[in-house]
């Protein structure tokens, strides 16, 4: 019996780098993989913005760059071909393309299930003629009539669009619905169906409504996720796109100054606290400390005792920033 072929580690094949992204950040170059979320949730214009992303060479949600453009195809298996045109031309203009300028291929069959022998050969044969480079299926439920809770129907189709992705190079999309009320799940086990579809993506991207805001999670198996970037629909006319809603840093609280970390730490103590202990507490340099006591005893704050310093009683109305032996922005050098 002849064994298995085998090579070493270091003799398998390198990837170029420049192709490690089809969008960077959004989609591994090659990568199948799953846009999912509940119903009404912007999956299908995600995926036609990705198509017009790759086709045009444009920033996909005006934000993530394609790594490199080519042809695309589509199959939209719930939209009317007019819907498909007007929602394509409506991305175009958000990002200043003409529809006719864009290599975007659509299946105009009005079926297509990957259950079936014959519409899986159709389909690789017309992957085989374009040779895309992104593939977008919307949506899964449409595309099949096996049970999708049952892992031993899902994984067959789910291995016939990895295979095709392996023989022609080319990225999968697929469009899958969450599970309705799965809050408080992680996205990628919110899919509907089988755990499957989860293990088989190496770019995720899933879509949640939180309250009034549209959130969106990035999952890759091999590169950092993202998690919660907040998205809206940007409109240029009537046409509508979402995009990445840019969101102002946190205001950063100021930096205590010596004479809080005196205060606070006098204040923590209960007790009078010696010189020595009370610079290791603060973390700053003992002139700073000095410094910091010579100003609370002359306000009258601060007195010293046999025993140490401590806060006048009636000085005592709590720290003015939470208090710690060490606080975590002290770094010795005041």
């Amino acid at each position: 019996m002849t064994g298995l072929p085998v090579v070493r580690a270091c003799d398998l094949p390198v990837g170029p780098p420049a192709h490690r992204w089809l969008v960077d950040g959004l989609w591994a170059d090659q990568a199948v993989g799953i846009i999912g979320g509940e119903p009404k949730c912007g999956k299908s214009l995600l995926a036609l913005d990705l198509l017009v992303a790759v086709a045009g060479g444009v920033p996909c949600l005006r934000r993530f760059r394609p790594a490199r453009r080519g042809p695309v195809l589509l199959y939209a298996a719930e939209d009317a071909l007019h819907l498909v045109r007007t929602r394509l031309e409506g991305l175009g203009v958000a990002v200043g393309l003409a529809l006719t300028d864009l290599p975007i291929h659509v299946i105009t069959a009005p079926t297509l299930r990957l259950d079936l022998p014959e519409d899986r050969a159709q389909l690789q044969a017309t992957v085989d003629q374009l040779r895309p480079i992104l593939l977008v299926l919307d949506p899964f439920v449409r595309l099949h009539r096996i049970d999708e809770n049952a892992s031993s129907e899902v994984a067959p189709l789910l291995a016939y669009l990895r295979a095709l992705q392996r023989r022609v190079g080319v990225a999968v999309v697929l469009v899958h619905h969450a599970r309705k009320a799965s809050q408080g799940v992680r996205a990628g086990q919110a899919l509907r169906g089988s755990s499957e579809f989860h293990a088989w993506g190496d770019s995720n991207l899933y879509l949640r409504r939180t309250d009034d805001r549209l959130l969106l999670s990035i999952e890759h198996r091999a590169a950092p996720s993202q998690t919660d970037l907040p998205l809206r629909l940007h409109s240029v006319g009537d046409a509508i796109a979402l995009e990445i809603r840019d969101t102002p840093p946190a205001p950063t609280p100021p930096r205590p100054t010596p004479l809080d970390r005196v205060r606070a730490v006098l204040a923590a103590s209960g007790h009078p606290v010696a010189l020595t202990e009370l610079r290791q507490a603060c973390r700053i340099r003992t002139a700073h400390v000095c410094r910091a006591l010579a100003v609370l005893t002359a306000d009258g704050r601060v007195r010293k005792t046999a025993l140490g310093y401590e806060l006048v009683p009636s000085a005592v109305s709590g720290p003015p920033f939470p208090a710690s032996p060490v606080h975590p922005h002290g770094n010795g050098n005041g």
